[in-house]
This record gives structure tokens, sequence and C-alpha cells, in this order.
């Protein structure tokens, strides 16, 4: 019997201490790095059509990238129609062959256009005849102080990263109804989305509804599938078009060479790999990223315990993604501001 417990302890102990080695070395949750292993190819959407929003840079450009090398026919849409022809060539010169100029379809469109979203979905199916896959990447991050946020950036935020993905989702999901197609929904969200970052109050708020409304959805519609995709800092442009406090203004930085971020090819094949195997929520990031979404998700109370250790001026440098030993100004009376300290980077 003794033999039993201890084999019992020994057993849930290793058990625990693997869990949190695979927190701190992997660059995604659990299941996606069993999934990307094991599950799914990204060629089993071969044929497939993927509309993403947003796919004229970054994160948009490289999941279409990565899908276009497994023989997925995409459409891609975004506002800046020279940059989506850039990335029209790169996806057909990485298919080999197996995708003609036909089956990537470039889509001029602006998200806050919310009048047109069912003349850009029939502009799609006029030329695809369908739409298997509508990939919500289109939105804008945020650098700013939460005291001093001006509400109307309140409210341009969320009417993009918000409700601009709600609409175009009910046009798709309507879609999927009249022709009895299961449909899958696929959203960027952020680690933002999961815990609350600093100094980006109205884009935490924002993505942290956009899973309040598609869990409600996947609750209501359980034929129509529904991916969260949460990227943490990655190696992109975003920065430069970040909302700040004031309505009107950019952020206007730039992402250092030095940030330890995630590449955005890295961030878009893991993406693409998510959306092949139908995953309900992933989440991808460098260390410790994935180690303090595990923490945060599933132990809120060692979380705070945690950041009373860490400190706001440690914490602001693992949301920088910094390279740095560089000290921080003091504590401010709400937080520290990114006009003066010109910090930067969760998407």
């Amino acid at each position: 019997m003794a033999f039993f417990f201890n084999f019992v302890a020994i057993s849930f102990f290793m058990y625990h201490l693997v869990r949190l080695i695979m927190w701190a070395v992997l660059d995604s949750d659990i299941e996606l790095f069993f999934l990307s292993k094991l599950g799914k190819p990204i060629s089993s959407l071969r044929g497939k059509v993927v509309w993403i929003t947003g796919a004229s840079s970054g994160i948009g450009r490289d999941l279409a990238i990565a899908l276009a090398k497994n023989g997925v026919r995409l459409c891609i849409s975004a506002r800046n129609i020279s940059e989506l022809l850039k990335v029209k060539q790169a996806c057909l010169a990485i298919s080999n062959g197996t995708l003609g100029p036909n089956d990537v379809y470039v889509l001029e469109m602006d998200m806050l256009h919310l009048n047109h979203h069912n003349d850009y979905f029939n502009m799609v199916l006029d030329h695809f005849k369908t739409v298997d896959i509508l990939v919500n990447n289109a939105g804008r991050s945020q650098r700013a102080e939460w005291a001093s946020i001006n509400i109307k950036v309140d409210r341009e935020l969320f009417e993009l990263d918000v409700f601009a993905v709600v609409n175009l989702s009910r046009v798709a999901l309507n879609f999927f109804a009249r022709n009895s197609m299961k449909g899958h929904l696929v959203v960027t969200s952020s680690t933002a989305g999961l815990i609350g970052a600093p100094n980006s109050g109205t884009y935490t708020g924002a993505k942290h509804a956009l899973h309040g409304y598609f869990e409600a959805l996947r609750n209501e519609f359980p034929n129509v599938h529904v991916t969260m995709f949460c990227p943490g800092p990655t190696a992109t442009n975003f920065l430069q078009e970040c909302f700040t406090d004031t309505p009107g203004a950019k952020y206007n930085q730039s992402v250092q060479p030095t940030d330890r971020r995630m590449t955005s090819e890295r961030c878009g094949h893991l993406y693409a790999m998510a959306i092949a195997n139908k995953t309900h929520l992933s989440w991808v990031g460098n260390f410790p990223i994935n180690f303090l979404l595990y923490i945060g998700l599933y132990y809120p109370n060692l979380k705070r315990v945690i950041l009373k250790i860490v400190g706001m001026e440690r914490l602001q440098r693992v949301r920088d993604s910094r390279v740095t030993t560089q000290s921080y100004p003091p504590k401010r009376k709400y937080t520290l501001n990114w006009k003066e300290d010109g910090w930067a980077n969760l998407k």
C-alpha cells in the first residue's frame, strides 16, 4: 500500500513538473504544440476558400503565405491595395504552382464600412462561389495610460476591433446557415484578451469583449467552428498604427530588432495549424509569455502573488519583450507613462 501511495505521489509530482517545463520552453499552449506535431497538417485545408481581413502586413500576411504554401485558396483584404498585391505575388510564388492568379483574390476593403460588409461578402462569393473560413484579423492595438484615454478613442477602437468583426462574422454566419454549412469563424485576439495588459486599457477591453461575443456564439450555434487565436509579442509593424489616448493620433513607433518577439512567420505558421485543427482557443508567445498565461488563467491567486513580487517595472519589461537593463522611472499615480518612457509591445 505504501508503494502505491509513493507511486501516485511521484507520478503527480512528475506530471506537474513536466507541465511547468513545457510552459517555460514552448512558444505556444500545450494543445497547439501537440496538434502541430500530431494533428491535422495545414495541407488538410487544400482547396478550401479562406478569407483573411487585415492581410496586407504582419500576422495576416504571414498567415496567408503559410496557407498558400499548402494550396489554400485565399481572399486577402485590407485598405492598402498595393501591399495586398505584393502579398498575392508572395502567395503565388510560395505555392509552387498549386495556386493560379484566380486562386488569390485581392479585395480592397475598409472594415469600418459596416454598411458595405454584405457587398464585400458578395464580391468574394462572385469570385469563389463560397467561403469556408473567415479569419477576422484586421484591427489595431493601443498604447496609452488608462486614466488619460479620451472616451472617443474607446469608441473608435471598439468600432474597429469589436463591432466590425462581429458584424462581418454575422454576415458569414448567415451565409453558412443559408447553405447548411458547418462553417468556421476565426478571430485574431491577443494575449491581452486573456490577461489585462497595462497601458492598453481599451485594447484589452476590446479583446476581452470578442471572447465574450464568440463564446456566446459557440454556445448558441454548436455546429459552427469558432477559433480564438491569441498572439503574444510578435515582430510586426503594428506599433506604428497603434491607437493612443488621443482621437486620431497614432503611436508611430517601430519594433526593435533586439526585442524578444516571436517572428511573424512563426506566428503565421502556428496560426494556420490552429485553423487546420479547429482549436477553440490557442495562444503563442516566446518565454515568459506562455508561462505567465498558464499561471494567470489557471492559478489567479498565484498570479496576484507573482505580480506583487515581480512589480510593475519588471512586468513592463516582460510586456515590452526588451533585452535591456535600463532603469525605469519611479511609480506614478496610475501607471507608467508611455508618452515619456516609450514603452511598447503586446499585440
